[in-house]
């Protein structure tokens, strides 16, 4: 059977694998089991996709990234280089805790800065835009925009990845023309 994907010959891709049509997996990087990966991803350098990791159409990710189990990452997300997940709270050598494996969703579009951590347990809403080196401790919503340490909200992004200035609740992306409206902390495409 053909693939209709690209492995570089330095990465493992272990069995029991699905990966989609026209993804790329480049140099020095592992697959594990049971994963899944959709179709046309790029996936970087040196990059570790752990068992059972879901990864839908059209995500990249950048070089050094582990994505460990209990991640799933929607359509088009963006996984910035050296970016963190956890998937225990409270890790120790001494103590194997994987029956303690929080799940973690990226929403379809966000994309995450470069070395930004994120802890196991928090979901990351659709078309939110983490920033560089940000600490994600907390559920963050659609269309936001966080920073820091802790991450915390500076605003909200539009799909296209503009930022939003919302007046009187509602905004209109001066780049793209879409428009949003917003209720407390929860912002919706209209």
């Amino acid at each position: 059977m053909d693939k209709n994907y690209f492995v570089h010959e330095s990465s493992y891709v272990d069995n029991n694998v699905k990966i989609g049509d026209g993804t790329k997996i480049w140099h020095f990087s592992h697959v594990m089991s049971n994963c899944e990966i959709g179709e046309k991803c790029n996936i970087g350098q040196n990059v570790v996709i752990s068992p059972g990791v879901k990864i839908g159409n059209g995500v990249k990710i950048q070089n050094n990234v582990s994505v460990y189990t209990g991640v799933i990452c929607e359509d088009d997300v963006f996984l910035g280089p050296s970016c963190v997940f956890t998937n225990v709270v409270n890790p120790r050598s001494f103590i194997e805790r994987k029956n303690e494996y929080k799940d973690t969703i990226i929403g379809k579009g966000a994309s995450i800065g470069a070395n930004v951590t994120i802890v196991c347990g928090h979901n990351i809403g659709k078309y939110a835009l983490i920033g560089a080196g940000a600490v994600v401790t907390k559920h963050i919503p659609d269309y936001a925009l966080v920073v820091g340490n802790p991450a915390s909200l500076l605003g909200y992004v539009c799909q296209c990845g503009e930022k939003l200035r919302f007046k009187d609740n509602q905004a209109i992306c001066s780049v793209c023309g879409k428009k949003y409206s917003k209720d407390k902390e929860k912002v919706d495409c209209i």
